[in-house]
């Protein structure tokens, strides 16, 4: 009899557990906590930088055909920021490119590939001799991150455009540096080129036949501040 009763009472048990049980497993997981990158090193000092175009680049992509993200680069490009570490929000920026400085990949001597594009059926280099970016608004998004908005001028249409913006740290003058301070961003963005007057190639709606209206910018930039020894001239 005894032996019947715990049985009787290991059946109740389990019995009132399980939809607990079943109730618990149907409950979707917690969220992982999102992670917060940390603020990286900083030992710059505030000021104006100038762009070092050693240690810069600006390359673009483009869908070619459905197939394949071309990638393109500028090879002379020049800037200045003025850099506030305590109010990213006040911090502005100024770049140059000279759309003539254009390089691709392609192989051949014959056509000449990068003057084509340069050309007028694309950036018409000759007509609009500069790219221009000045910053009207910095909204820090993070600890390392913004939105920077700016007049970016293009085959001679100013359009407003938003870059994506990550700030890789910085440091004093010394070390590889013994002249100076220096700071890197990196950044991103996108641009429609018809809007811009450059439709030339854009595929016909429904089809990847040519190359996309959509064009991908990816900035990798690192300025420099001359430090008060290599700013007095030599006597």
């Amino acid at each position: 009899m005894k032996r019947a009763a715990w049985a009787f009472a290991a059946l109740t048990v389990a019995a009132c557990s399980q939809p607990q049980a079943e109730k618990k497993a149907a409950e979707p997981p917690a969220p992982a906590p999102t992670a917060v990158a940390p603020a990286v090193k900083n030992t710059a000092p505030p000021g104006e930088y100038k762009l070092d175009n050693t240690h810069a680049s600006v390359t673009f992509r483009v869908n070619h055909l459905g197939l394949s993200r071309y990638t393109a680069r500028f090879t002379d490009i020049a800037g200045k920021l003025n850099f506030d570490p305590a109010n990213p929000a006040a911090m502005t920026v100024e770049a140059t490119v000279d759309p003539k400085s254009l390089e691709t990949d392609f192989p051949l001597d014959e056509p000449d590939f990068d003057a084509e594009l340069a050309g007028p059926q694309w950036l018409d280099a000759a007509k609009f001799p500069t790219i221009t970016f000045k910053s009207t608004k910095v909204e820090p998004t993070g600890a390392n991150t913004a939105k920077v908005t700016g007049d970016f001028t293009l085959h001679g249409v100013t359009r407003p455009l938003t870059l994506d913006v990550t700030f890789n740290g910085g440091y004093a003058a010394g070390g590889m540096d013994p002249s100076g301070a220096r700071i890197g961003f990196s950044a991103k963005g996108e641009i429609k080129r018809s809007e811009f007057g450059i439709a030339y190639g854009v595929p016909a709606p429904g089809t990847n036949f040519g190359v996309s209206d959509e064009v991908e910018i990816v900035i990798e930039t690192e300025f420099t501040q001359p430090g008060p020894a290599a700013a007095k001239p030599a006597t």
